[in-house]
C-alpha cells in the first residue's frame, strides 16, 4: 500500500471495526448501517492506496508512463524549459487508477515548483495552465523533460518527494496525487512518442517514447 494512506487506512479501519462491534452489542440499525458506509469506505480506500510492483520493459533508450490512466492529448509545444517542438503527452488518472507517480526516465531533478490554482475537472485541457500542480524538470541525456501532477476537482492534495539535485532512476516513486488528477509529460523533439490518444497506459510498464 502507499505510505499516503497508512494513516486513513487505519483511521477507517478502526472505525469499521468500532462500528460492527457496537451493532452486535447494542443492535441498533443505525450502527449496522454505519458500519456498512464505513466498510465501503475502507474498502475503497484499499484500492485507491494500492501501489503494486511493476516491471520496466528490458529495452533501451525508452521513456515510460510516470503514471495509470488515459491519454487525453497529444499536441506539439514550445517550452521554456525543454525547448521548442515538444511534445505534451497528458494523462487522466480516475479514483480507480494507481495514483503512483513514477519517473519517466533516469535524470537529475533541475527543480521542482508548486503553483497554487483551481480545481477543475483535470480533464480538460486548460486545467494544466489553471489548477493547483507541482512541476518537476528532470535533466537527462537526451535533454529536458518535465512532468506535471495536476491536482482535478476532488483531488486537494499533491504529494512531490523530488528534490532539486537529486539523481532519480527510471520506474522510481517521486509523487502520489490523492482522488482524481492528470498527469502531463512533455518531452523534447528526440522522443518518438508510441502512445494514442485514448489510449490506456500503466506506469512503468506502457512504453510511451523512444529515443536514439
Amino acid at each position: 500500500m502507499a505510505p499516503e494512506g497508512r494513516k486513513l487506512l487505519s483511521i477507517l479501519l478502526i472505525l469499521t471495526s468500532g462500528l460492527f462491534l457496537i451493532g452486535i452489542f447494542i443492535r441498533l440499525p443505525i450502527f449496522q448501517i454505519l458500519g456498512g458506509i464505513s466498510s465501503f469506505l475502507l474498502a475503497f480506500s484499499l484500492n485507491f492506496f494500492r501501489d503494486p510492483e511493476r516491471k520496466i520493459p528490458d529495452e533501451k533508450n525508452i521513456v515510460i508512463a510516470p503514471a495509470d490512466g488515459k491519454i487525453t492529448n497529444i499536441q506539439t509545444i514550445d517550452d521554456p524549459e525543454v525547448g521548442e517542438n515538444c511534445t505534451l503527452v497528458s494523462i487522466f488518472l480516475n479514483v480507480f487508477n494507481v495514483h503512483v507517480n513514477r519517473v519517466p526516465i533516469d535524470g537529475e531533478v533541475i527543480s521542482t515548483e508548486r503553483n497554487s490554482g483551481q480545481f477543475i475537472s483535470a480533464y480538460r485541457h486548460d486545467a494544466a495552465d489553471v489548477n493547483e500542480q507541482v512541476t518537476t524538470v528532470f535533466r537527462t541525456e537526451l535533454g529536458m523533460v518535465k512532468v506535471k501532477q495536476i491536482a482535478g476537482i476532488l483531488a486537494r492534495r499533491i504529494h512531490c518527494y523530488a528534490k532539486t539535485g537529486e539523481k532519480m532512476v527510471q520506474g522510481g516513486r517521486f509523487g502520489f496525487i490523492m482522488f482524481g488528477s492528470r498527469t502531463d509529460v512533455i518531452l523534447p523533439p528526440a522522443v518518438n512518442v508510441l502512445v494514442e490518444t485514448g489510449q490506456r497506459i500503466k506506469g512503468n510498464e506502457t512504453v510511451i517514447g523512444k529515443y536514439k
